[in-house]
């Protein structure tokens, strides 16, 4: 099962004050609008979100159709075939994607510990 790129998305109560925390860390800003309350942080390989007043929980996010560069794939597992396979293991969901549509969806499921998990795919 090909998931895409991994990022951790964090739910930051001060989106100014956790980027000169992380920056501190090594990270840069590679995405996102500061404004708009968003932005994607690189250090390497890592990829961190922070994201201000859109989520209740951090997040484990999954790029299909994404490398670790936000950079398009030409070979990935469309979103809503990983949500039949994973279906098909028994995994409940909390949101899905339409399987009626093609292109940009996602999910969310959530393991058995209350962190959750987001399967997003932007094209």
């Amino acid at each position: 099962m090909k998931l895409g790129a991994f990022s951790v998305s964090l739910a930051v109560k001060d989106i100014a004050a956790s980027r000169t925390f992380y920056e501190k860390f090594g990270f840069s800003v590679f995405a996102g609008d500061q404004s708009q309350n968003w932005l994607i942080l690189k250090n390497d390989e890592a990829v961190i979100g922070l994201f201000q007043g859109m989520f209740e929980k951090n997040i484990l996010t999954f790029n299909p159709g994404w490398e670790g560069n936000a950079k398009e794939v030409s070979v990935f597992t469309d979103v809503r075939e990983l949500q039949r396979q994973l279906r098909s293991l028994g995994i409940p969901f909390a949101s899905e994607a339409d399987e009626a549509t093609t292109g940009p969806a996602s999910f969310i499921v959530t393991d058995p510990d209350g962190n959750q998990i987001l399967v997003d795919q932007h094209r």
